[in-house]
Formats: structure tokens, C-alpha cells, sequence
């Protein structure tokens, strides 16, 4: 099993460094969607795998990836798939451990809505995986006790029900704790948390949660 990242074509103010991952996580291999191939090589690492229609750069930036990809994988622009799906149908092809997903946000809404719920797709495959930008850690989670530590990076902590419902959410360890409170759509109930220490649990009964933590952005 390995740790795999993604990078896809999301605006480069969006992506924070990746050699920080890279140096943190101990990145197996990287996998660049459309643009995401590039910011890749120009944050210094290795570019594992490129997949995408590669209309989001010039003619001689695709050569450049082209050339560095050890694996270079074109596809048409008019596709049933977007770029960045592609780069995850071959990242779960590997059974990875864990999958860094950045560049998917703070663009085109149609695409951050996406591939939010991509994350929770993932999630329901059982392949542990976070949308990743300078602001914000996204995951998902099923029903279950959980739990969450403190990210410096990251302060605030917010539970947000990608279901109708989600039920019996308790909250230890948090300035604002909960019990057995169901929340539905459209909840601002558990917006802008924090663990009050190093690490803190949550636990649901049903439903699933998508679970941010952020920080205000910087500038």
C-alpha cells in the first residue's frame, strides 16, 4: 500500500507547498491531473504519473511534462471523465493507503462541488483520502467513533452533515461539546469548533459527515 497525491488543475494560490507534504508525509508517488502535472514540477518533485487533456496548458508546457513524466497518459478533451477522475481512477488501482488530493478547490464551483463529493466517494470505497488548500483539510467519515487531532495549521473545525441527516453526534474535547444531537442539512450548528487540547473524538450514530478544518485566509 502506498500514499499517493494528487494534484489537479486548481489555481497555483490554491495549492500550498507540496515539498512540505512531500517532507511530512513521506508521498509515495505523484500524480499530476491537467495542470496539477505541472505545479508538480514546479515545486520540485518528481512527476510519477500525468493524466489529462492538457488543454489547460501551452504547447510547450505539455512538452515539458511530457518529457519529466515517468508515465505521460493524453486524453481528448470531449471525455466522459474529468481529468482529475482519471487521476484517481489510477490511484485507486494501486490500493493506496491514503490519497493527498490538492488543487481541487478555489476554482470553477461546478468543480470544487465535485470533487468534494469525490472525497466522499472515496470514503465509501474505505480509501482514506483529503481535499487539501492553503485554508482548508477536508475528509469525510461514516458512522463510528473517530478521532481528530489538533492541527496548527488549521484552528477551526467544522462538522458538516453531507446527508439529510446525521444523528447522535458527540463531540469530547471540543470548546463546544455536544451529545447525542442530531443535525440535518443546512445546519450551522457545528460550524467553527475547537479541540480544546491535542486531540479530541467524535462519534455518530448515521449518516455521513464531512469534517473541515481551516483557517481565516492569510492577506
Amino acid at each position: 500500500m502506498v500514499k499517493i497525491a494528487i494534484v489537479g488543475g486548481g489555481p497555483e494560490t490554491s495549492i500550498p507547498d507540496l515539498r512540505l507534504t512531500q517532507e511530512a508525509e513521506g508521498i509515495d508517488m505523484w500524480i499530476g491531473a491537467d495542470r496539477g502535472a505541472l505545479s508538480i514540477l514546479e515545486h520540485g518533485l518528481r512527476l510519477d504519473y500525468a493524466v489529462g487533456d492538457f488543454d489547460s496548458v501551452t504547447e510547450n508546457e505539455e512538452n515539458e511534462i511530457r518529457q519529466k513524466a515517468k508515465k505521460y497518459v493524453p486524453y481528448p478533451p470531449e471525455k466522459d471523465w474529468t481529468d482529475l477522475e482519471l487521476a484517481v481512477k489510477y490511484a485507486c488501482s494501486l490500493t493506496p493507503s491514503y490519497l493527498y488530493m490538492f488543487g481541487l478547490s478555489g476554482g470553477r464551483l461546478d468543480h470544487t462541488l465535485i470533487n468534494i463529493q469525490m472525497i466522499v466517494k472515496l470514503t465509501d470505497q474505505n480509501i482514506p483520502a483529503a481535499l487539501i488548500d492553503q485554508n482548508n483539510l477536508l475528509t469525510a467519515a461514516h458512522p463510528g467513533t473517530h478521532e481528530i487531532k489538533q492541527d496548527r495549521r488549521f484552528p477551526y473545525i467544522s462538522f458538516i452533515p453531507q446527508t439529510e441527516h446525521v444523528r447522535g453526534l458527540t463531540l469530547s474535547g471540543f470548546y463546544y461539546s455536544l451529545s447525542q444531537a442530531d443535525i440535518s442539512w443546512g445546519s450551522t450548528l457545528c460550524i467553527s469548533n475547537k479541540l480544546i487540547g491535542n486531540n479530541g473524538t467524535f462519534s455518530f450514530d448515521s449518516g455521513i459527515l464531512l469534517i473541515i478544518k481551516s483557517r481565516d485566509a492569510l492577506g
